[in-house]
Parts: structure tokens; C-alpha cells; sequence
């Protein structure tokens, strides 16, 4: 069974332009990592640079949201216009998290000082609330 973009959506509390953000800088940062991993080019470049593209994401997905907010409440949608941009934050919040995190892991290889369980944490509370968020949309 697949979900249609319509479930996708308000499952997530995203739209189709951000979702299509988050895939093209997920595509760049893949292929970045891999030019460093595979054919052992940039070895000496920081992780920072790999995982910049969702980075930048991520500062383009909260510009947009804050416009989506300030149109909805320009329109006098008030309530859905606030949730809507409390959930955004905390969604791009626990990005963040998780991408610091991740980047800090990765620059601290061979002396790993902080955990795997720590650096997925934030996906299993974003993961928890989608669950959350779709029990309470059926």
C-alpha cells in the first residue's frame, strides 16, 4: 500500500515545495558524501561542508514557513496559522538536533564521545509525533 501526497502532507504537516527541498538537498549531500567516501576525494574537508546542503535546507524551509505564517495570519486564519508553525519549528528544531548531532559524531570518529542512541534520538521523537499526528487526523 502506498500513501497518496494528500496523506503525505497532512501527516506531516508539510507541503509538496518543502518536501521537494528536503529531497533535492538530501540528493546533493548523498552525492557530496559520496565523492568523500568512495573515491577518496575531499578527505581533509570537514563534515560540515557534506551535510550543508540540508543545512540550508532547512534555513530555506523555515524562511518559507514564516511566509505561510504571516499570510495565514494576515487572512485571519489564527489558530491553524499558529499550530502550523509551532509544529514546523519543532519539526526543524529536532532536524537540527539530529544533524549537529550527527556532524559532531562524525568529527569525533575515532574518539566517539557521544552515542548513536543520543544522535537518533530526536528522529524517534519526530517519528513518535507523526504517529501521533495521523492517529488524531482519522
Amino acid at each position: 500500500m502506498f500513501f497518496t501526497m494528500k496523506e503525505i502532507t497532512r501527516w506531516l504537516g508539510i507541503t509538496v515545495f518543502e518536501i521537494l527541498m528536503w529531497l533535492v538537498s538530501l540528493i546533493i549531500t548523498c552525492i557530496l558524501v559520496l565523492v568523500r567516501i568512495e573515491w577518496n576525494l575531499l578527505q581533509n574537508w570537514s563534515w560540515w561542508f557534506f551535510i550543508g546542503p540540508v543545512f540550508f535546507a532547512d534555513v530555506l524551509n523555515a524562511y518559507f514557513c514564516i511566509i505561510i505564517f504571516i499570510r495565514m495570519y494576515l487572512s485571519g486564519v489564527l489558530k491553524p496559522a499558529a499550530l502550523r508553525l509551532l509544529w514546523s519549528i519543532f519539526v526543524l528544531s529536532l532536524g537540527f538536533v539530529f544533524k549537529f548531532l550527527l556532524c559532531k559524531k562524525l568529527e569525533t570518529h575515532p574518539n566517539p564521545n557521544i552515542d548513536f542512541s543520543s544522535v537518533l534520538a530526536p528522529i524517534f521523537i519526530i517519528i513518535q509525533l507523526v504517529v501521533v499526528r495521523a492517529c488524531n487526523m482519522n
